[in-house]
């Protein structure tokens, strides 16, 4: 869980961030509201009145990935058919505005990005699973239920030549499997804090790997949509970020393509933290920038 409060001009005025194995519904919505209260009390009271709301950014189908990593059952059931935008309104008394944490950090890593920003990006953070978004004319590609551009979904052939998708190949997660299935602990906390270098070779051969099928997933979105960025984040230390976007950026260049060019690969800027900035930020576009009908009206 991150949290934060910003302002017009991008200030972050306060922040937090926590670590959960796997977060207790309760426990999480308890935290929020009462982080929230001593967040806007940073902010001058003769000011409250202008807060926005809370952009709130979240994977789509917690409950439904808990099976994976050995999370109770009773913990699980509790995020089912629970509807966590209304209930933070609830504790609050802030709007909030919801979008998949992929997307939210898509967008944040295009306001992120120098000027002049590309009108087409693809976007790909490797955390616990891996987070998507796409820019599509400048506009983020939300699609009809606001969880598209879920490219993790997509299949690749694995390292025994099967067929797997990428959330469960190129992610941190399937790195903990590696470590797992070699005997190693599994480091805890904020994988940025972690003892990377403790992790070879079982390290090196997931970077061999997640580079294939994240340049695979870039390879492929390009050839259905075109864009001439991709970037690339993680939630890992910056070297070990880097060395995965330099592997991706030489996989891209030997896998062949028919009739597009191959996109410019770039790492992120914004890390662990692009999925809260987004979310802060694209509710102050939608009131005050964009000029899409919907968000007028809205």
């Amino acid at each position: 869980m991150h949290i934060l409060i910003r302002n017009l001009g991008g200030e972050i005025l306060g922040e937090h961030r926590q670590e959960y194995d796997f977060p207790q519904a309760s426990t999480v919505l308890k935290e929020i509201a009462s982080l929230t209260q001593l967040l806007v009390g940073l902010v001058p009271a003769e000011y409250r009145s202008r807060i926005l709301g809370i952009g709130l950014a979240m994977p789509t189908g917690i409950a439904s990935s808990a099976s994976l990593l050995d999370t109770p059952v009773d913990v699980a059931k509790a995020w089912l058919n629970l509807d966590v935008a209304a209930k933070i309104e609830e504790l609050t008394g802030l709007r909030v505005y919801a979008f998949n944490d992929g997307n939210a950090a898509c967008w944040a890593e295009l306001a992120a990005h120098p000027v002049p920003r590309p009108n087409n990006i693809a976007y790909l953070q490797v955390g616990t699973f891996i987070g998507a978004g796409l820019v599509a004319e400048g506009r983020l590609w939300e699609g009809p239920s606001g969880n598209s551009a879920n490219l993790g979904s997509m299949m690749v052939t694995d390292r025994d030549g099967k067929q797997q998708f990428v959330h469960l190949t190129a992610s941190v997660f399937a790195l903990e499997q590696r470590l797992k299935a070699s005997g190693k602990p599994v480091p805890k906390g904020n994988p940025i804090d972690w003892d990377w270098s403790a992790l070879e070779p079982e390290l090196g051969e997931w970077l061999d790997e997640s580079s294939r099928a994240l340049a695979k997933v870039i390879i492929n979105t390009s050839a259905v949509m075109e864009f001439s960025v991709a970037i690339v984040d993680g939630v890992m230390s910056r070297p070990v970020v880097e060395r995965l976007v330099d592997l991706v950026c030489q996989r891209v260049q030997e896998f062949p393509v028919l009739s597009s060019d191959k996109p410019i690969v770039e790492i992120g800027r914004l890390g662990g933290a692009a999925a809260a900035r987004g979310a802060a930020l694209k509710p102050i576009f939608r009131r005050l920038f964009s000029r899409d009908a919907a968000d007028i009206v809205d």
